[in-house]
């Protein structure tokens, strides 16, 4: 019957449709838009590259320059007033109702020059993709009519509202309240959950804002990136090829000798060496804390405990007086959570600091620890000694 389309479809089948191509819309953005464009994580053949700006472009009429601009701008400015799209500042409900207009917003010139580098300028761009960016998606319009009938018009509705919703609200806005943090980078980023499969993988946004030129997002054994498993599809018929997946840490069993090396490769892997700081030095000695204290003050603790690994920037002053508060009154805990302050110095932005200057402050460190007495940050003074860069890397 006319109303049923050209193909005829039940509404299950409908439905199932309509699942495949908001799924092909978002493997478009996160492979070619997020990892390739945005961040430069992956080279793309050019006949894939193409029908993923051309399906963007029937699908969502989003701008390759303008998205790949702003979304590094997110990043320069995570959590500022600059960022375009911070629930932080702006709040969740605006970020997650109102994610596609807060890009148009930011779209200025001035992002576009300054964070819309390497992005395609051919004439298809120019002519077609950017100036008549409303044609693809009223085109798209006419084709789920013409295949689906009366359905194709929900379809079309979903496909519309898919990216600003799941994407642009979802990952922009609860991907930064809400989830857990494998690392404690200096934003508010989350993962909202390890199986990472309805929004291309991107659900894994703390792992990402922690190693954003990595094309893959997964960390932790137990996590899976949907958007890595089509690049590796991909990449079987010669179509993707990854640059790079996150800095692996490289350990020299036996070596104790601190040098230049030593620093670049934990400046490197900074992110895991506080991983491992807080599971080697802070956890122990925080589980040996507590049997020694009354429940009372073991409450106080257990309040506390995570905010003694917490990204300082990120602490409300509540939080911070609370802290403050338990290592006031335990002189070890005070003692740890400064050397972990300290550590963080290495590789935090300073003007002029040179290789051979960390270097100095970390053989500082490293003595110290050693002769602290606590023979978890001796340890860790030790397994700080055994890192070097890998060979290819010198």
């Amino acid at each position: 019957m006319w109303y049923q389309g050209l193909l005829g479809w039940s509404a299950w089948q409908v439905a199932l449709a309509a699942l495949v191509l908001t799924q092909i819309t978002i493997v478009s953005v996160t492979i070619y838009l997020h990892r390739h464009s945005a961040h430069n994580s992956l080279d793309i053949h050019p006949v894939l590259a193409h029908f993923f700006r051309f399906w963007l472009w029937l699908t969502t009429g989003i701008r390759t320059r303008e998205w790949t601009a702003i979304h590094r701008k997110h990043h320069a400015h995570c959590e500022t007033d600059q960022d375009p799209h911070s629930p932080v500042r702006k709040g969740l409900s605006k970020v997650l109702w109102q994610g596609a207009e807060l890009y148009q917003q930011a779209g200025d010139t001035e992002t576009l020059e300054k964070y819309g580098q390497r992005c395609p300028n051919d004439w298809l761009e120019r002519h077609v993709y950017n100036a008549h960016n409303n044609i693809g998606i009223t085109l798209m319009a006419i084709i789920n009519i013409a295949l689906f009938g009366v359905l194709g018009i929900t379809v079309w509705a979903i496909q519309m509202i898919w990216i600003p919703f799941f994407a642009a609200g979802i990952i922009n806005g609860v991907g930064h309240i809400w989830g857990y943090r494998n690392f404690e980078c200096s934003d508010n980023a989350r993962n909202i959950t390890p199986l990472a499969v309805f929004i291309g993988g991107e659900e894994l946004h703390n792992n990402h804002h922690t190693y954003p030129n990595s094309p893959k997002l997964s960390v932790k054994s137990w996590e899976f990136d949907i958007g890595w498993f089509w690049i590796r599809f991909f990449q079987c018929f010669g179509l993707v090829k990854p640059k790079r997946v996150g800095p692996v840490a490289h350990r020299v069993p036996g070596k104790d000798r601190l040098d230049v090396d030593t620093v670049m490769a934990i400046v490197n892997n900074r992110f895991q060496i506080m991983v491992q700081y807080r599971k080697q030095v802070l956890q122990p000695i925080l589980k040996e804390q507590a049997r020694r204290l009354s429940r009372q003050e073991f409450g106080l603790l257990k309040q506390s405990r995570k905010l003694m690994y917490r990204e300082q920037s990120l602490m409300a002053p509540a939080d911070m007086e609370r802290l403050q508060e338990v290592l006031a009154r335990h002189e070890i805990l005070d003692l740890i959570h400064q050397k972990s302050v300290e550590l963080q110095e290495l590789w935090r932005r300073q003007p002029g600091l040179k290789y051979q200057d960390r270097l100095n402050k970390l053989t500082e460190w490293c003595r110290q620890a050693e002769q602290s007495g606590v023979f978890a940050l001796v340890e860790f003074a030790r397994w700080l000694r055994t890192f070097s860069l890998p060979a290819t890397a010198r």
